[in-house]
């Protein structure tokens, strides 16, 4: 069963608890008291390491000096006021809802080295890169079991993942379609990443629980072609990351591309806002006034991660977005990232700007959730007690669920995506 109220989520580890997390998920009422007890340890240690003689602090030992002890005193008093901060009651962005059962992960990446013939591209400057390391392991893989395996690999690991989760279900894994040159052929040279559609239209078709994202250049020769195959072959959307496709969304040489997109149905999923997880990124492009064309074409369009981080002729990229809902009745945002420690405060202003309301889509971004960037001791409006909970949970979905229900995001957000892309009613 998926279910559904944190109060329950909060219970599941009772069995099976080492013996310091009792306090961990102790009620707050019990907590307090721990806090007290540290700061008054700090303050007890404190005084016993000096004396006031003659105006000053001198150390009974004698041995520390003036400049260190202050900075002993800052210190701890530091770490003392971080700890009560930690320990105070939770104070999410907005009322918490229910958790709905079989979420929808709309936003899942996946990648490949070229092995087992899958047709995945990485630049040499990628590979050399210091985030390729890290990428690999938040997937779950090595490079020698890909090279062995084959990059279907990665797939696999994905849906096995998806499989343990209690509250994600499905996902909708993304092609990445790469730069194209004047002729409208790929361009190996300017492309960091490619992910074919062929290669994840593979992958998914042999796990149930895994949905067809796919991506296409529009400017390729055979754009609409390959949207038709697509289509064809189970796709639920069309990703673009524009900063690193060079796509100019608002060129008007795109409008046949929008309307067979109108036609087929497909929604496009549209990286907004700065993009900083590549070797280099042309970041005019992630502006989302320039998601105004297709919008009045008919095409249902996702503006990944609200615009955050992102800044266009001099305004904030989640405030151009926010004045373009009122004018696009098909215009959604993605909440994937928003709990990265470099867009702090982007997902309390998602939630709390009228202008989003309703228009809010529940995603990962995967694998970055698997990574440093997002953790529950980052965030300062969860208690310790949820920390500890969040923390203690293996399972990465089920990580990204519970720290974004216990912020505050409401049921309707998470089950938009099922609703739109994965066929729920």
């Amino acid at each position: 069963m998926r279910s559904g109220l944190h109060g329950a989520s909060h219970s599941r580890h009772a069995a099976g608890r080492p013996p310091w997390s009792a306090r961990a998920s102790a009620p707050l009422s019990s907590l307090r008291p721990l806090c007290g007890d540290v700061v008054q340890n700090v303050i007890r240690r404190d005084r016993a390491g000096f004396l006031r003689q003659d105006g000053r602090m001198k150390s009974v030992n004698g041995k520390a000096s003036p400049g260190k002890r202050a900075r002993r005193i800052i210190f701890s008093s530091v770490l003392a006021a971080a700890f009560l901060f930690g320990c105070v009651t939770a104070r999410p962005f907005r009322p918490v809802e229910p958790i709905p059962a079989g979420i929808v992960d709309m936003h899942c990446h996946i990648a490949g080295l070229g092995a087992g013939g899958s047709g995945c591209f990485v630049s040499p400057k990628m590979r050399n890169n210091w985030r390729f390391s890290i990428y690999l392991r938040s997937f779950g893989v090595t490079k020698e079991e890909m090279l062995k395996e084959g990059d279907s690999l990665v797939g696999d690991r994905i849906s096995q993942s998806l499989a343990q989760s209690k509250y994600v279900s499905r996902a909708v894994v993304l092609a990445l379609d790469g730069v194209v040159d004047s002729d409208g052929n790929l361009d190996t040279n300017r492309t960091e990443v490619y992910v074919p559609n062929e290669f994840v239209a593979e992958v998914v078709a042999r796990h149930t629980n895994l949905l067809f994202g796919a991506s296409v250049n529009p400017y390729r020769h055979d754009a609409l072609a390959r949207l038709e195959w697509a289509k064809a072959h189970g796709a639920v959307l069309v990703k673009w990351i524009p900063p690193i496709m060079d796509i100019d969304p608002a060129d008007p040489r795109l409008v046949p591309f929008y309307k067979k997109m109108a036609e087929l149905k497909l929604p496009l999923l549209s990286h907004t806002g700065a993009e900083d997880s590549f070797t280099r990124a042309t970041e005019g492009l992630g502006d989302p006034d320039k998601l105004r064309l297709p919008l009045s074409l008919g095409v249902t369009v996702v503006a990944a991660h609200i615009a955050s981080a992102g800044k266009y002729h001099g305004e904030r990229g989640p405030d151009r977005l926010a004045r373009m809902m009122g004018e696009f009745p098909n215009l959604f945002a993605d909440i994937s990232a928003l709990t990265q420690f470099n867009r702090e405060g982007a997902l309390k202003e998602a939630l709390t700007r009228p202008e989003f309301s309703g228009r809010l889509v529940y995603g990962t971004d995967y694998p970055l959730i698997n990574t440093l960037m997002v953790s529950p001791w980052y965030m300062f409006h969860l208690s310790l007690a949820q920390k500890f909970s969040i923390w203690r949970l293996d399972n990465p979905w089920d990580r990204d669920v519970m720290m974004k229900h216990d912020l505050g995001v409401p049921t309707d957000i998470f089950e938009r995506p099922g609703k739109m892309f994965g066929g729920t009613n």
